[in-house]
């Protein structure tokens, strides 16, 4: 099925579906959801599932992951006094700057170089200034929380933070105020960070670009012409200019990855349920994951380790899903990385550059004693067209009563994917769930043979505003709830390319490893 043809049967499946849900898009709607190929994979799924028996066991009733695992990794003494925080954090103990300061130096930042970036949707100056005079004053007692104690943090505008606004990047929640913090704002706090504003993403997080029709795009620090990829799109601008040491970001079908490739940074998406979600706006709960976005592997390390844990308030969380920061400098050497020729359908992994690119990080691996093993994984195109499925599905479920109510309120793209989730048949949600089984239980097979597998982040370079980026290899890992992280590997015409390591559902460990390793050998660009 190609962009512009959808055959009859499902336009009036989607007309059917709408009409009972109560919701009257234009036709205009229909048809531009039609021109932007909303709808380009759905005869694929339904041919997917076709071949499913009907009696197979649904994802929702497997035990997807045997739960948290024990890594083998000593743990580490202390942060990696290398890294961006690492080392603020030393000098803050060592009394050669104070948290008053760095936060005045963030704000700073922030007044000069948002206005081109769009970086920022809020800017907490005073609650930040109050949370560095908190932090400046236990630490000065003696009372010190750990790495994160007086560091300038930024958070994506999906989470509550109690007193502010939280609008989801919509018109819808634009006056939105909550009276509660999400779990991740609650962790950080514990930890000492000073949460310094929240930031940009595409409406609702529905957009692997940083197109939003309420709030504009957001900039890239490389080249202010291009796209910073999305949905965390902020929270990537805001880390590459240097604004924040780190930043927190929602990925559901790559928007921590995404953002991180084309803003080259480091963005790392745990373990499904590693992370409480409790206080996150969802767009598809069975696929959200939240993640740090920083400036080195340490630094994600760090923040992983400060917000992983079971929160009972979030059912998706795991007993024993805490962290321990690992040592990271244990080497690859044994690792056997899998190594794909193609996408998974047959087709290119992506530009000459972006593979070169990519290339160069595996051989910088493999010299560091890390073996490359050629895989072929089909399971990749199947696990998009399970994700695209779900992700549809759910999200049309969450905004149904406003699609009722506020249709119009929507911006264009947003508004004509979530309908589009609608041409879905009755027995799609459950089929997914069928499909995604036995896609895990394959996968779990070809990780016998590999400890991680890698690909490009992105087909390419950051698009051209107007443009988005891909969920090819990032949305995958969504579907299979397991660790991933993008990491810089090289330029092209001056913007950054990224690779992906992926691996098994708890060993987050061992991601975080030879994302060190891979770091180490070729250090993270920044832009000028």
């Amino acid at each position: 099925m190609t962009a512009n043809r959808v055959p009859d049967q499902v336009l009036d499946r989607l007309h059917e579906n709408l009409r009972a849900a109560g919701i009257q898009p234009d036709p205009a709607d229909i048809q531009g959801i039609i021109a932007k190929g909303f709808l380009s994979r759905l005869l694929d799924f339904e041919k997917l599932v076709a071949a499913l028996p009907s009696d197979a066991t649904p994802d929702y009733l497997n035990s997807w992951a045997p739960g948290p695992a024990t890594s083998q990794q000593p743990a580490a003494d202390a942060p990696d006094p290398a890294s961006p925080i690492g080392a603020v954090a030393a000098q803050l103990r060592a009394r050669q700057v104070s948290p008053q300061e760095l936060t005045e130096q963030a704000l700073a930042q922030i007044a000069a170089h948002d206005p081109a970036l769009n970086a920022f949707q809020l800017v907490l100056a005073e609650q930040a200034r109050a949370a560095a005079r908190r932090a400046a004053h236990e630490l000065a007692a003696g009372h010190d929380r750990g790495p994160l104690h007086g560091i300038p943090i930024a958070i994506k505008d999906l989470l509550a933070m109690r007193g502010t606004r939280t609008t989801a990047g919509s018109r819808i929640f634009a006056e939105r105020v909550t009276d509660f913090d999400a779990a991740a704002v609650e962790r950080l706090e514990a930890a000492g960070a000073v949460i310094i504003g929240k930031t940009r993403l595409s409406e609702f997080a529905y957009s692997p670009g940083s197109n939003n029709a309420h709030y504009g795009p957001t900039h890239n620090p490389w080249e202010a012409a291009h796209d910073t990829g999305g949905s965390s799109s902020g929270s990537g601008a805001a880390v590459a200019a240097g604004l924040v040491f780190a930043a927190l970001g929602t990925d559901t079908g790559g928007s921590i990855r995404i953002p991180a490739s084309l803003c080259g940074i480091v963005g790392f998406k745990p373990t499904f349920g590693r992370i409480s979600l409790y206080g996150v706006t969802p767009l598809a709960w069975s696929l959200d994951h939240l993640g740090p976005m920083t400036r080195s592997v340490a630094d994600a390390a760090l923040l992983l380790a400060a917000l992983a844990g079971p929160d009972p308030r979030d059912t998706r969380t795991r007993l024993g899903s805490e962290f321990a920061l690992p040592n990271l400098k244990a080497g690859v050497h044994g690792l056997r990385i899998g190594v794909l020729g193609n996408d998974g359908s047959g087709g290119a992994l992506g530009t000459p550059a972006a593979i070169a690119a990519w290339q160069s990080g595996l051989a910088a691996l493999a010299a560091a004693g890390a073996e490359l093993i050629p895989v072929d994984a089909p399971q990749l195109e199947a696990l998009r067209l399970v994700n695209g499925a779900i992700l549809g599905l759910e999200a049309s479920a969450f905004h149904e009563p406003m699609l009722r109510t506020r249709l119009n309120d929507y911006g264009e793209f947003m508004r004509q994917r979530v309908v589009a989730g609608y041409a879905y048949g009755p027995r799609a949600f459950l089929q997914a769930q069928q499909a995604r089984a036995a896609l895990r239980r394959e996968c779990n097979a070809l990780f016998e043979r590999i400890d991680l597998l890698s690909t490009p982040t992105q087909p390419g370079t950051a698009p051209t505003l107007g443009n988005i980026g891909s969920t090819v290899f990032t949305g995958p890992f969504n579907a299979l709830g397991w660790p991933a992280i993008s990491m810089p590997v090289g330029l092209d015409a001056g913007l950054p390319l990224g690779l992906q390591l992926a691996g098994r559902p708890w060993d987050d460990a061992t991601v975080l490893r030879a994302a060190y390793a891979l770091e180490s050998a070729l250090p993270v660009p920044t832009p000028n």
